[in-house]
C-alpha cells in the first residue's frame, strides 16, 4: 500500500484532482502508517459511473458464476489472513492473537457461505385459473456499505459478500480510522475476478457517505455504527427512499443464575467486556448476578481481571491491546469517573496504561464496577470500552424487567443450568441475538440484528439475501382479457 492511501474506484486506486490528506495512526503506538486521501466529488461521482456499470456486468452472470468467484476471493482471504491480521492490528490496535483467529477468518467464512448461496436464488410459481404467476429475485443495483472501526474487514465482508451474491454493486466506506483492510479486500476481490466497479472504496469522512446517500442511484445503504450515527443516516436515506439495513449500538444484559457453572459464567463476562478492549457493539455491560453467588463471582473475575495481558498488540501473548485512538480513551476514563462520582465502587483496573515500546500507545486497565444501580448513567450509556458494571437481583421477573429497560436491545445472554429457565427467559429478553451459556458468539450462518433503537434488518443468514434483493411478481394471463366494455 502506498504512502498515501486512496479510493479504490473501478479496479485500481484514483488520485483525487484536490487531494484533501488525513494522517492515519496506529493507536498502539502513535505511529504515522499512512495519509489518507479523502474522496472529493470528482471522485463521488467515478465510483457511482463505475459501480452502475460493473453491476450491469456482474448481475448479467448467473449465481453460479459469481459463486466461483466470490470462492476464488474466500480462498485469497485465508491464504493472506497472516498479512491482512497485522495489518488490521496496526490500524485497530487489537492483539493479533484475535485478528488472527477471527477478524480475516471470519471474513473468509462470510464470503464463502454467501459464495454457496449465489446461485440458489430464485422465485415461485403460482399456478392461478387460466393463468399463473411467478416470482423473481432481482438485485437492488448499486448499495452503499458503511462500516465500524472495531472489525473493519469483518464488516466489510459482511455487507459485501451477500450484496454481491444477489448482483449488486457496492461502493464501500470504510471507518476513517481504519481505512486500509477495505482496500486490500477490493484488491482481492479484483484479483478473484469481480469485474472492476463492482466493489469501489470511498475514503474519508462522513461528508462522503453523505454525498452518496444522496444519490438517487444508490438504491440502499447498510450501516454498522452508533445509534446516533443510524437516525441520521436514516433521515438522509428518507429523503429518496432508500432501503436500510442498521446495525447498531448497544447497552446488553448478561444474566447469570446462581446454579450456573461459575467459571464459565466469568470467562463469559470477561469476553463479553473486555474482548477487542470492550469495542463491540453487542457486549454484556450490564452484568445481572444473582445474590447468592454475588460474592464469589466477583472474587474470581476480580482475580483473573488481574491476570489480563496488556501489551503490545503485535506481541502474541497481549491479551489486551489499544483503544482506537487518544479522543476514545480519553473517553472511556471519563465514564470510569463519572461511574465512581455517581457512587459505584471500582473494584479494579480504569487506569491510562504506559506498555514498553509503544510509547503513543492508547491503554486503558480493564475495570470492574460493583454497587451498581440500574440508574447510572454507566449502566444506561454505552461506552464501548472495556468498563463492566456489576448488578445484583433475587428474582427472575426483576431481572427480565431491568434487563429489558434500556432504549437499546441489540443481545442479552443467560447463564444457568436449568434449560427451561433458560428458553423462558431468552423468550421475555428484548434482544435481537441472545446467548444461553455462552456470549458473542456469532456464525455467519445465523441472522444478526438488533430490536428497539439498535437496528433494524439483519445481516447474515439466508435472511440477509431478503435485504439484498428486491421481489418482482409476473402474472401471465393463458385466457381472454375479461373487459365489461363493448
Amino acid at each position: 500500500m502506498d504512502a498515501i492511501l486512496r479510493s479504490y474506484i473501478g479496479g485500481r486506486y484514483v488520485e483525487s484532482a484536490n487531494p484533501v490528506l488525513s494522517d492515519n495512526l496506529n493507536p498502539a503506538t502513535g505511529e504515522l502508517l499512512c495519509r489518507v486521501e479523502k474522496a472529493g466529488d470528482a471522485e463521488v461521482a467515478l465510483a457511482l459511473q463505475t459501480a452502475k456499470q460493473g453491476f450491469a456486468e456482474w448481475s448479467a452472470m448467473t449465481g453460479t458464476e459469481r459463486g466461483r468467484i466470490l470462492n476464488k476471493a474466500a480462498r485469497l482471504l485465508r491464504e493472506r489472513n497472516q498479512e491482512l491480521a497485522e495489518l488490521e492490528v496496526r490500524d485497530n490496535g487489537k492483539p493479533i492473537q484475535e485478528a488472527i483467529a477471527v477478524d480475516v477468518l471470519s471474513g473468509a467464512d462470510c464470503v464463502e457461505y454467501f459464495a454457496g448461496l449465489a446461485a440458489s436464488l430464485h422465485g415461485h410459481h403460482h399456478q392461478l385459473k387460466n393463468a399463473f404467476a411467478y416470482t423473481r429475485r432481482e438485485p437492488l443495483g448499486v448499495c452503499l456499505g458503511i462500516g465500524a472501526w472495531n472489525y473493519p474487514i469483518q464488516i466489510a465482508c459482511w455487507k459485501s459478500a451477500p450484496a454481491l451474491a444477489a448482483g449488486n454493486a457496492m461502493i464501500y466506506k470504510p471507518a476513517s480510522l481504519t481505512p486500509m483492510s477495505a482496500a486490500k479486500l477490493a484488491e482481492i476481490y479484483s484479483e478473484a475476478g469481480v469485474p472492476d466497479g463492482v466493489f469501489n472504496v470511498m475514503q474519508g469522512t462522513s461528508d462522503v457517505a453523505r454525498k452518496l446517500i444522496a444519490s438517487p442511484d444508490i438504491a440502499k445503504v447498510s450501516l454498522t455504527g452508533s445509534v446516533e450515527t443510524g437516525k441520521a443516516i436514516m433521515a438522509d436515506a428518507a429523503r429518496t427512499l432508500k432501503r436500510v439495513t442498521m446495525e447498531l449500538g448497544g447497552k446488553s444484559p448478561l444474566i447469570i443464575f446462581p446454579d450456573a457453572d461459575l467459571r464459565q459464567a466469568v470467562s463469559a463476562a470477561m469476553l463479553a467486556n473486555f474482548y477487542t478492549q470492550g469495542e463491540i457493539c453487542t457486549n454484556g455491560t450490564r452484568v445481572f448476578v444473582h445474590e447468592d453467588i454475588r460474592e464469589a463471582f466477583l472474587a474470581q473475575l476480580v482475580e483473573r481481571t488481574r491476570k489480563l495481558k496488556i501489551g503490545d498488540p503485535m506481541h502474541p501473548d497481549t491479551q489486551v491491546g489499544a483503544l482506537i485512538s487518544r479522543q476514545h480513551a480519553d473517553s472511556v476514563l471519563n465514564w470510569v469517573e463519572r461511574g465512581q462520582q455517581e457512587g459505584a465502587s471500582l473494584l479494579i483496573g480504569g487506569r491510562r496504561v504506559e506498555v514498553a515500546g509503544c510509547p503513543g500507545g492508547t491503554f486503558v486497565e480493564p475495570a470492574v464496577f460493583a454497587d451498581c444501580r440500574d440508574d447510572m448513567s454507566i449502566v444506561r450509556e454505552e461506552i464501548f470500552g472495556p468498563v463492566m458494571s456489576v448488578l445484583s437481583f433475587r428474582d427472575e421477573a426483576e431481572v427480565i424487567a431491568r434487563a429489558n429497560d434500556t432504549r437499546m436491545a441489540l443481545a442479552g445472554g443467560v447463564f444457568t443450568r436449568d434449560l427451561a429457565r433458560a428458553h423462558r427467559v431468552i423468550g421475555q429478553l428484548q434482544a435481537g441475538v441472545c446467548w444461553i451459556n455462552n456470549y458473542n458468539i456469532t456464525p455467519v450462518e445465523v441472522p444478526f440484528g438488533g430490536f428497539k433503537e439498535s437496528g433494524i434488518g439483519h445481516e447474515n443468514g439466508l435472511v440477509a439475501m431478503d435485504y439484498y434483493t428486491q421481489l418482482k411478481t409476473v402474472y401471465v394471463e393463458m385466457g381472454e382479457v375479461y373487459c365489461p366494455y363493448e
